[in-house]
């Protein structure tokens, strides 16, 4: 076994972080070999709840958008919802169009079915145009769909663009834009899903039916530090704060009108403060006892919704404060801030606790569409998580009860293993309406059949992957070699377009090799799929083709493109001769990363919680790799599978005071020739929890063993 140290330099941030958040060294080193250092970042671990998402109107164009909303609403209007047909599309078209019913607009959607093209479309608005549309709204499509949105405009028609998709180097002529991929777009997390960029949206919505709206205010709070008091006062839109400011006044001695706090907070602009009595006499204590200030006192307001407030000064909130340990540089006017948008939350359960609810289908579309589990998104999905399993929404029920997962403690593995597969089935065959309904329900027995026929499918759809794989993997071969085995470029119209990208992901993965899979759509019109990986930027590499294409877009790593088949031949051939000055991809790294060495004090059933606070697992955040040395092999047993000649281990290892039971997968030829009972090993495993027969136990599964050096 050959395995090295994630980070070994990152020691002294380890110990750094241990001091600051009072963990266990396990834990910090851990945070420091991922390279997660910085408090915003850390407290996505330490506390990732939903007071740690971030404001929506951080997007430029939120309060455009919110805006022509509320005009629509305000209008009768009638809305369309163009979606995509994968999961991320469905969730985030039932999410949207949930709420906009929600406000009392009229809406339908459009998601595309059978061979139909990728997004908006002129057949889409053709048809939204006779339902009488006067707005349309694209979720997980339309960054790229320039003339489609021109031409709705021409036809009277606004376009709202929801996506998260690269932009190229011009934006489409939408009323307005929100994809936190776009350059200067305000939002400082860019790899949020379709689903969490509308749940963004609808955030932003609910704030904007308050008296909140666009309404400016001030916080402001003053401490005495030796003989200076000092003044911090922040303006706040939206709950955003827009602008702030500090300043230090010796008593008596900067007269009010040259203060830059007093000119800050301006005559018109409401000042709230915790406690007007104490915050008065500290201004009047510094700029004199005639200065004539109003000031709004919000204990009262705070008290009804947060009782910890009674009797607690500011300074012993911020002491108590969670979510303000997660700022590098803090104040007791960081607690104020965070206090008043917690009492908001609080005062308007549709932007707390209801609003959280949500949260599930925004859960289950960021894992499916392989979205970093990092950042915001570890909030969404470990809160959406939550949500399914004590609160499934009642078109889930049904599902998730023929699935098996009713009443069970998810994991992000649950969902990309059992439901994402089912529900994507319906888009990959062309049905993406099926689980668009089922979700949609707010009848059980309407979601049970809808649930029924995903079910059935996702089996249909098995069985044509397979047959499909067997027919196309000795072309794939073929391809693979004529492209110097630097990528595979297939060519079949009688792939489904639906599973093109399930197709061109399986190849990747196979071959060690990004992939193209082309399918026919129509007699002149064909359709591809890319999947890609390491330093290959997909919507990079298509971009080089452009005037080839109808259209393109995509993620870093996966794209798609429609093409006429007059220029098929062109584009494969181009691709051919540029393969030629393409980099091979790197081979797989045998070697294991390990993620910390556990010493054998350390070495408890404790060390589970430190796996679990890592959850969900996914991507740029795998599973936790332990190392172990000098541990014991007490006991090896072979096992054998039930089909086929592989067999695995059952082992059971001790180190420091516990024994543990672990399982080595394919691994019974190293019985005997890489180590034997009793010998002393380093180990390389992963933690997790093992259930049989109703019973669970901790349980190691092993990556690696290699005898210790002077066993």
């Amino acid at each position: 076994m050959k395995w090295t140290l994630e980070n070994p330099e990152c020691l002294c941030e380890a110990a750094e972080i241990t001091e600051r958040y009072r963990i266990n060294p396990i834990l910090s080193r851990i945070l420091a070999s991922r390279g997660i250092t910085e408090p915003e970042k850390i407290g996505f671990y330490l506390n990732p709840e939903p007071s740690m998402l971030r404001n929506p109107f951080l997007f430029d164009d939120m309060e455009i958008f919110c805006d022509r909303i509320l005009q629509a609403v305000e209008q009768h209007e009638k809305v369309y919802i163009f979606g995509d047909r994968d999961v991320d599309g469905i969730t985030s078209t039932v999410l949207m169009k949930t709420e906009l019913e929600r406000m009392g607009l009229e809406c339908r959607y459009k998601l595309p079915e059978n061979d139909e093209p990728y997004g908006i479309t002129p057949d889409g608005i053709e048809k939204a145009k006779k339902w009488g549309a006067t707005l349309l709204i694209t979720v997980d499509c339309g960054i790229s769909s320039f003339t489609e949105i021109a031409h709705a405009f021409e036809l009277g028609m606004d376009t709202i663009v929801c996506d998260h998709h690269l932009a190229g180097e011009e934006l489409p002529p939408a009323t307005c834009v929100i994809d936190p991929k776009i350059p200067g777009c305000g939002y400082p997390f860019p790899d949020l899903a379709a689903c969490g960029v509308v749940a963004k949206c609808i955030w932003a919505l609910r704030l904007a039916s308050t008296d909140l709206y666009n309404d400016s205010m001030i916080l402001l709070h003053s401490t005495r530090q030796d003989n200076v008091i000092v003044i911090e006062a922040a303006k706040l839109e939206n709950l955003v704060t827009i602008d702030r400011i500090a300043e230090e006044i010796v008593p008596n001695v900067v007269r009010s009108s040259d203060s830059k706090a007093l000119a800050f907070m301006g005559n018109s602009t409401p000042i709230l403060v915790l406690d007007a009595q104490y915050e008065a006499s500290m201004l009047r204590e510094a700029f004199g006892k005639k200065l004539d200030i109003s000031l709004i006192d919000i204990r009262d307001e705070f008290e009804k919704y947060m009782p910890v407030v009674k009797t607690s000064s500011l300074f012993g909130l911020s002491q108590m404060s969670r979510t303000t340990k997660f700022i590098k540089v803090k104040s007791e006017l960081d607690t104020l801030i965070s206090m008043f948008c917690a009492y908001v939350k609080l005062k308007h359960p549709l932007l707390g606790k209801d609003y959280e609810q949500l949260l599930d289908l925004s859960a289950i579309g960021t894992i499916s569409d392989l979205m970093p589990l990092i950042d915001e998104n570890r909030v969404i999905v470990r809160t959406g998580l939550s949500v399914i399993q004590k609160h499934p929404r009642i078109s889930l029920q049904p599902f998730l009860m023929k699935l098996g997962l009713s009443g069970k403690q998810l994991t992000s593995t649950d969902i990309g293993w059992q439901i994402a597969p089912c529900i994507n089935a319906s888009g990959r065959l062309g049905k993406p309406e099926i689980a668009c309904e089922m979700l949609l329900s707010d009848r059980q027995s309407d979601a049970d059949a809808l649930a029924d026929q995903l079910i059935k499918l996702n089996k249909e759809r098995q069985h044509l992957s397979e047959n499909i794989w067997n027919k196309i993997l000795p072309r794939a071969k073929e391809s693979y070699e004529t492209f110097g085995t630097k990528m595979i470029v297939l060519r079949d119209s009688s792939i489904p377009r639906g599973i093109s990208g399930v197709m061109a992901n399986r190849l990747m993965k196979q071959f060690n090799a990004p992939a193209i899979v082309i399918t026919k759509i129509s007699d002149d019109t064909c359709s591809g799929s890319m999947r890609s990986f390491g330093e290959m930027n997909t919507r990079e590499f298509l971009m080089q083709y452009s005037e080839l294409f109808i259209d393109f877009g995509g993620h870093k790593y996966a794209g798609g493109f429609s093409i006429t088949t007059e220029n098929l031949d062109e584009l494969v051939c181009r691709i051919a001769d540029d393969a030629d000055y393409m980099d091979c991809p790197e081979a797989a790294d045998k070697t294991i990363a390990v993620d910390t060495i556990v010493p054998a004090e350390y070495f408890t059933p404790e060390l589970i919680k430190t796996v679990e606070l890592f959850e969900p697992y996914g991507e740029k955040n795998p599973p936790i790799v332990f190392l172990i040395q000098r541990a014991r092999i007490e006991k090896a047993e072979i096992l054998r599978a039930q089909k086929g000649p592989v067999a695995h281990l059952k082992l059971t290892v001790s180190h420091g005071s516990y024994q543990w039971p672990a399982v080595y997968w394919s691994a019974a030829d190293k019985l005997g020739t890489d180590f034997n009972e009793g010998d002393i090993v380093d180990i390389a495993f992963k933690l997790g929890r093992n259930t049989f027969r109703n019973q669970e136990t901790l349980q190691l599964t092993v990556a690696g063993i290699a005898k210790s050096v002077n066993a």
